[in-house]
């Protein structure tokens, strides 16, 4: 997805309105269905993917992005898809990843291609794939509504898994992770747990609609979901047991009325001592109901562990770290970006930014200079000719030097440039801002760093 695509006209507006903007996070493709996961100091941002002109939910893979800062996201490209599984027919929809014993298993709900939507489970060493269906079959399937699995390991070191459209069920796993014991257990979607559906009443119990999202915080268990009818809402309940009985709280998000869209999925953290909510919206140039986009604010619990209503904003959050400058960092690292896409190839070692056109722009945000820079390198690959601006605070904000980018000899022969820069210090939000013959692919770009 670009945002070039809508039309220049549209992006030019779209690029002044959104200067400060943050959220959606992820801006090079549609993504839905947030899945965080704390890893090692950094949180891995598992997303399902809409396809551009999407008309229904047309989803092939997964994707993966990874930060320490919360506001500056590298894409860790695809780590799973489809044709992991052998069983798959379509439907890579939400998902959920979880560390234990040194591996990544990865919880997927798919089609199946003689039962329908069944839960599958992935395995890696890695958290960003690749990813291995161990079983070759479904890990459960127990009906039709069988999607938005949500896993977690209890301090006893049991595993539960819950999922569920329009029901909510749940097994208790293994310690291997990829088997489960005992049966597959129906929640009851009571008034006291799930509170009142003011919606398709004869057709639900409860406001219960999907996406659950299950964790524990000082020793009380969160159930979050999508709540409706819809469009849906964000709302959860508490129990003091994993497994029930649930009480029913409140609603977390209302219905995001503008850029909203008509689904939401709600995924929570801990990280570097703040709590976010994670979510989707429709905010994107060409979004909806089915392109999708990931946003996160901050929020804090109150006193007696109750969530209070969080607004979705554009601003989303404030950074937790800072970027440094000096060591190489991926051109796929962005806070915020204008017409760009990422993709991947052996030459760059992985993934990179390319479909450049002159105006197209990537933010880093909180970049600490320190005591000050001189110089810039930046790994690109051309068939012309090509700049890089620069510039602090904004497209146009001060100019520290101009990076020249030349034919290299093609878009996958790789050079490392350089140029001169004012000196700079302390820190700072920092753009960088291609420009070259209008209408033209200018050059691929592969990673940067300050000397």
């Amino acid at each position: 997805m670009r945002i070039k695509k809508i039309g220049l006209q549209l992006a030019v507006v779209f690029s002044a309105f959104t200067a400060q903007a943050q959220n959606p996070i992820i801006q090079t493709i549609y993504t839905a269905d947030p899945a965080p996961m704390v890893h090692n100091d950094t949180v891995y941002l598992y997303t399902s993917h809409d396809e551009d002109n999407s008309t229904w939910f047309t989803m092939n893979d997964w994707r993966c992005y990874s930060s320490t800062d919360m506001v500056n996201w590298t894409d860790r490209g695809s780590p799973l898809s489809l044709k992991t599984f052998s069983w798959a027919n379509k439907d890579a929809w939400a998902a959920q990843c979880i560390p234990r014993n040194g591996k990544f298993y990865f919880y997927v709900p798919v089609n199946h291609r003689t039962m329908g939507m069944s839960i599958g489970v992935a395995v890696s060493d890695s958290p960003t794939g690749p990813f291995t269906d161990p079983l070759d079959k479904p890990l459960v399937h127990s009906g039709h509504g069988d999607i938005d699995p949500s896993v977690f390991i209890d301090d006893d070191g049991q595993a539960y898994l819950y999922w569920g459209n329009p029901y909510l069920k749940y097994v208790k796993l293994n310690e291997d992770m990829i088997s489960y014991s005992g049966d597959v257990v129906e929640v009851p979607l009571n008034k006291e747990g799930f509170h009142v559906r003011y919606k398709d009443t004869e057709k639900r119990p409860s406001a219960y609609e999907e996406a659950p999202w299950f964790y524990k915080r000082n020793n009380l268990y969160y159930m979050l979901y999508a709540a409706g009818g819809v469009p849906e809402h964000l709302a959860y309940s508490t129990s003091s047991s994993p497994t029930g009985p649930w009480q029913y709280r409140d609603t977390i998000m209302p219905v995001i009325t503008k850029g909203g869209a008509f689904t939401n999925h709600p995924a929570v953290i801990d990280y570097k001592g703040k709590s976010y909510l994670f979510y989707h919206n429709g905010a994107l140039p060409g979004g909806g109901g089915f392109n999708r986009s990931v946003c996160v604010e901050e929020f804090e619990y109150n006193a007696d562990g109750t969530i209070p209503r969080i607004a979705s904003t554009v601003e989303g959050v404030r950074p937790v770290g800072k970027l440094n400058p000096y060591q190489r960092q991926e051109a796929e690292t962005i806070a915020w970006e204008v017409g760009v896409e990422t993709g991947s190839s052996a030459e760059a070692g992985g993934l990179y930014v390319t479909d450049i056109n002159n105006g197209d722009y990537i933010k880093v945000r909180n970049v600490d200079f320190r005591k000050g820079a001189k110089g810039f390198e930046a790994d690109v690959a051309s068939m012309g000719n090509g700049t890089i601006e620069v510039r602090l605070g904004a497209t146009d904000g001060a100019l520290l030097g101009v990076c020249e980018v030349s034919n290299t000899g093609g878009m996958q022969a790789w050079k490392t440039v350089s140029a001169k820069m004012k000196k700079v210090k302390g820190v700072h939000d920092v753009y960088f801002v291609f420009k070259g013959i209008e209408g033209a692919d200018l050059f691929n770009f592969n990673w940067w760093k300050f000397n």
